[in-house]
């Protein structure tokens, strides 16, 4: 039989369980404790030996379904829900790195990734080595017998860059370290992360996954091909759990006593998304190109990025690795921030927000927003500048997006 397509499987995944009264959606477990049957199945339990639900912070049936949703549609080995984006990424290098150790990273990243890398995870003594990731040589020069991963975003925000996946992962490969991607920007019926190499996918499931900004929540997904032996901080558990020692790891340890889970409410949210998710993203990168090729054509636009057009320096990589859907976000510049600003408060449909992938198409202008904690010169560095918007698209009628960037631009 034809393997199913992507929204086929995601509606026909299998409950863990069957529900008793045959639910066609997978009902809301909004409990904190569950029972058991005797004191030796719970003891079996707390000894690893009998799997089942305890605590919600630790696991519950509806948040277990969302994991086993997105780990069938991802075709990865492992997936656990988290509270938020910023939750994936912190738990992940927590839990693949220790003190002393570095990490790789490019300069171009979101703003509060730049920080939670640069500002908040040195205090623990984790360092992170940015360079530029379109140059191996200067990739290697920084790594180290205490470098454990390199982290990347598949597009950054709102840079628009994509970096070459399958040079990082080579890369990678060759010093033993994890390949960690951001593809929050490029979301799974796109993206295919394990195809070019990466072994850690971090996601902010409040953008695409949610169904168009209905919660908030996160995902880390380990697709399975990386070998723990090679990382010191998966000793003791590369031992007992073997293939499956970083979720393990993350479950037993990091993810656990950190309290970064997701609510069962917000995983309701995030099965519904993903039923509806190839049908928005697919919506929404046809409004992308439509107002795209309007915002070129206007004399007031100084600079466009997307990389889903065919002119953007980036089009090859997007068709090579995302199909030629690198997300739904452009960032175009106008000739001043004053004339940004006045660009911004002329729009009727548009929205002034800070999110990305919402049902509604939302605009910021980063300098003076995500950005506004950084120096100049780490705004440069960034490439941030302040003529700049981002811009992202949703799922309105194209033709009255169009006509609200018409009039504001007059």
């Amino acid at each position: 039989m034809k393997k199913p397509g992507f929204t086929t499987l995601s509606l026909n995944v299998p409950y863990s369980k069957t529900d008793p009264h045959k639910s066609l959606q997978m009902p809301l477990y909004e409990a904190v404790a569950f029972e058991f049957d005797s004191a030796e199945q719970i003891e079996a339990n707390f000894r690893g030996e009998y799997v089942a639900h305890v605590y919600s912070r630790s696991s519950s049936p509806t948040v277990e379904y969302f994991e086993l949703k997105l780990k069938a549609l991802t075709q990865s080995h492992g997936v656990l829900a988290v509270s938020s984006g910023m939750a994936a990424i912190s738990n992940t290098i927590l839990a693949v790195t220790k003190a002393g150790e570095n990490i790789i990273s490019g300069h171009q990243l979101f703003g509060h990734t730049w920080a939670l890398f640069n500002q908040t995870l040195v205090e623990f003594g984790l360092e992170t080595r940015f360079s530029e990731l379109k140059r191996p040589r200067e990739i290697e020069k920084l790594i180290d017998e205490k470098t454990r991963a390199i982290y990347f975003e598949t597009v950054t925000n709102p840079q628009l860059e994509i970096a070459d996946i399958e040079m990082l992962a080579e890369i990678a490969r060759k010093h033993n370290l994890l390949l960690i991607a951001d593809s929050t920007l490029t979301p799974p019926n796109v993206f295919r992360a394990a195809k070019f190499g990466v072994n850690l996918e971090v996601i902010s499931a409040t953008k695409y996954i949610s169904g168009g900004a209905t919660s908030f929540g996160g995902t880390i997904i380990d697709h399975g091909n990386f070998d723990w032996k090679l990382n010191p901080n998966f000793s003791k558990y590369n031992e007992k759990f073997g293939a499956n020692a970083f979720i393990a790891k993350l479950r037993k340890n990091i993810y656990r006593n950190t309290g970064g889970s997701m609510t069962p409410q917000t995983a309701k949210f995030m099965i519904q998304g993903l039923d509806i998710l190839e049908l928005r993203v697919e919506k929404c990168y046809k409004n992308c190109m439509a107002l795209g090729n309007f915002l070129k054509s206007n004399p007031k636009v100084k600079e466009l990025r997307y990389p889903g057009l065919k002119e953007d320096n980036g089009y090859p990589l997007a068709v090579k690795y995302f199909c030629g859907v690198p997300g739904t976000i452009m960032s175009f510049d106008l000739e001043s921030k004053a004339a940004c600003f006045q660009f911004m408060n002329r729009l009727k449909i548009i929205r002034r927000a800070t999110n990305l992938n919402d049902n509604k198409t939302l605009i910021i202008h980063p300098h003076s927003t995500i950005y506004a904690e950084f120096s100049e010169g780490e705004r440069r560095e960034a490439g941030i500048r302040d003529t700049m918007m981002r811009l992202s698209v949703g799922i309105e009628n194209v033709e009255d997006l169009i006509a609200d960037l018409d009039q504001a631009l007059a």
